[in-house]
């Protein structure tokens, strides 16, 4: 207990700051003498260690005072005239007070000034050519050191807000979607209860599927292409179950390994469901479905194409499909900045996307969760 109560002590009153003052004190002699051993004599030897300890005490209690009392005080605040005014005082104040060390080693040795440090104006030489000079100095590297680390600490909160931000948008966005779908998948089975109770059996054994996709994963931000793949084809043999005959549904994907690349899920299928949602319902006209998948490399193209009526053209492209599309674009945003391009063509009776997206390599946990 006294040990931690006397840490947080030394802590919070920066006397672990010590040994780096007197290196720093001792170098600053250093320079100013030109020579390490008679730097190290003016320091340690009696009495000249009552001047270095003035040196030390007060310019660190200068610097302190400046950095946890005036900046926060005045210049934080804007008061400039103020904050420039107290450090001007207080580096004059200090100077002061570091050549009263000086006359405090003649008083303690016994001996006069000038025999300790030689002829000439004391109080004049010392001041400016000595004490103001290291307190300016060490002030100057204070507020450098204090500023900058400032600075980094600003910039990494900034960072970690921002990162914050984007998750919490992207968590946003997923979850949004999942009852979207979750949605328009119940009505479907709702449909098929009614109109064919067997092919709603089998819509219900897809749906659980889907769900314990959703469920267990998909809590990652990448998973495995693969699974994305097998929930994409389990997704649009569940929508092909309630469309009626007259639509013609194509998927074209050549099967290629494709374990050792990782996508953001549900990337792919709010096209598809955009596209069984908004495919045309003509009675004596084509309507079709295409969803083409390519792998080459490392580069994913996607296409979903459906026929539609004409009618369904007047709103803009955006808000064609609703929350889907403008989701998976926020997402594409967040998730693939600069590595994908989406193009949307809009026809007279066609509506289509265009995916290419660049995908990374998956991850072992990814691959070896089941």
């Amino acid at each position: 207990m006294n040990t931690t109560t006397s840490r947080n002590w030394l802590l919070k009153y920066k006397l672990y700051h010590i040994p780096f003052w007197c290196l720093y004190h001792y170098l600053w002699w250093v320079v100013a003498i030109g020579n390490p051993l008679k730097a190290a004599n003016s320091i340690i030897l009696f009495p000249f260690y009552i001047k270095f300890g003035f040196y030390v005490i007060f310019q660190a209690a200068a610097v302190y005072f400046n950095l946890y009392y005036l900046i926060p005080k005045y210049l934080e605040k804007g008061k400039y005239t103020a904050y420039i005014s107290l450090l001007v005082l207080t580096i004059g104040a200090t100077a002061c007070a570091i050549v009263g060390g000086y006359y405090l080693c003649a008083v303690v040795s016994g001996k006069t000034f000038e025999a300790l440090f030689g002829p000439g104006d004391y109080c004049f030489l010392h001041f400016f050519g000595n004490a103001l000079p290291s307190t300016l100095a060490s002030m100057t590297l204070a507020m450098s050191i204090k500023l900058t680390r400032s600075w980094l600490q600003t910039k990494r909160r900034q960072q970690l807000l921002e990162k914050e931000k984007l998750e919490t948008e992207l968590n946003f966005l997923k979850n949004q979607f999942n009852p979207h779908f979750l949605f328009n998948t119940i009505n479907s089975i709702f449909f098929l209860i009614h109109k064919n109770p067997d092919v709603a059996s089998a819509s219900l054994a897809k749906f659980s599927e889907l769900l314990r996709h959703q469920l267990y994963e998909c809590n990652d931000k990448q998973i495995a292409l693969s699974k994305e793949i097998g929930y994409l084809e389990n997704s649009i043999e569940l929508e092909k179950l309630r469309l009626n005959s007259n639509v013609e549904v194509s998927f074209d994907f050549q099967q290629q390994p494709a374990s050792h690349l990782s996508i953001a899920p549900f990337i792919l299928m709010t096209f598809v469901e955009n596209a069984f949602k908004h495919v045309s319902k003509h009675a004596g006209a084509p309507n079709w479905i295409r969803i083409q998948l390519q792998l080459q490399g490392s580069l994913l193209v996607f296409t979903v194409a459906n026929s539609s009526a004409t009618d369904e053209y007047s709103a803009p492209i955006i808000d064609y499909g609703g929350i889907g599309l403008k989701n998976v674009q926020r997402r594409l945003d967040l998730v693939y900045p600069g590595q994908y391009e989406l193009d949307i063509l809009r026809n007279a009776d066609s509506f289509e996307i265009r995916l290419q997206l660049q995908l990374a390599a998956a991850r072992m946990p990814q691959l070896l969760s089941t």
